[in-house]
């Protein structure tokens, strides 16, 4: 492991719960939001990690946004690291929720890269996160290798598959359309509504487009029938209400969105642990995410 006095050293204390940063704002890619905070558990040897990835509907949201969270501090107790990162906005070029997800690829690509230098074990990398944090760390899991080996950027030849994944108040997919058949919520009938998927899509408007036949974007943003049963164990926590959605968050967020992921996870024989209360889905092993995640990475 290389010598931490060569690290950059920090001017304003990042804290978990009174656990300072190791270190603040790492880059990882070339975007000014392309940064990320880490929490190097004390060890000899490499270290699993944890990647933080907040929400706020791919136009908000900040890394910070976890530095109160008790998981994080259990997860350094169990000799785990962690790291907290931000990424572009989908209202950025190249626009859209994949530019998004890209960019948190390229976080965990560049972790692995640098794997010597934050002593982490390349093999013990999960992700996790709420909302639309949620849902990239699904994408992340569920989708095939993006390793790309002849790459001119040798951060992007490193892997992108994951150990295991963590999501709290998650979407089903991000191809949109699907959300009627999950929550029984018709999700084109209106000009707002249409534009909001244009947007996150990766158009800047939505006038003569034909947005149900953007076939190659809806599937690359589909996590959901990305899954089969090779892909890493997750840990689905939704405690949002049942019923008729009444407003745009009770949509993006209803629990219906993690019934379909366990029945999806159950048709391919992913292990999936799910926990939606407020319609009746408990997992019987009662394991929290921290319990789940130790116990993938051998801890």
């Amino acid at each position: 492991m290389e010598d931490r006095n060569e690290f950059t050293i920090i001017t304003e204390p990042v804290n978990i719960r009174g656990v300072r940063a190791t270190l603040t704002e790492e880059k990882y890619g070339p975007h000014p939001r392309n940064t990320f905070d880490i929490w190097l558990a004390e060890s000899e040897a490499p270290t699993p990690l944890v990647i933080y990835i907040h929400g706020g509907g791919f136009v908000g949201g900040d890394k910070s946004k976890y530095f109160q969270s008790p998981d994080l501090v259990r997860f350094l107790d169990a000799g785990v690291s962690v790291a907290t990162i931000n990424y572009r906005f989908m209202t950025e070029a190249p626009f859209g929720i994949k530019a998004c997800l890209n960019d948190s690829k390229r976080c965990v690509q560049y972790l692995r890269y640098q794997a010597k230098k934050y002593n982490i074990d390349k093999n013990r990398i999960a992700c996790s996160g709420g909302s639309a944090g949620a849902g990239t760390s699904l994408w992340l899991a569920f989708t095939d290798e993006m390793a790309d080996p002849e790459n001119s950027d040798p951060v992007l030849r490193e892997s992108t598959r994951l150990t295991c994944a963590g999501a709290f108040a998650t979407q089903s997919t991000y191809d949109i359309f699907q959300w009627e058949k999950h929550i029984g919520i018709p999700m084109a009938d209106t000009q707002v509504q249409l534009q909001a998927i244009a947007m996150a899509f990766g158009f800047t408007q939505v006038k003569e487009i034909d947005l149900l036949a953007q076939h190659e974007i809806r599937k690359d943003l589909d996590f959901l029938n990305k899954m089969d049963k090779n892909d890493p164990p997750v840990f689905v926590f939704n405690k949002h209400k049942n019923g008729i959605p009444t407003n745009e968050d009770e949509m993006n967020h209803h629990p219906l969105h993690a019934k379909a992921i366990r029945d999806k996870a159950v048709e391919v024989g992913l292990e999936a642990v799910v926990y939606a209360p407020e319609i009746g889905i408990e997992d019987p092993s009662g394991k929290d995410l921290v319990a789940f995640f130790l116990e993938k990475f051998n801890l």
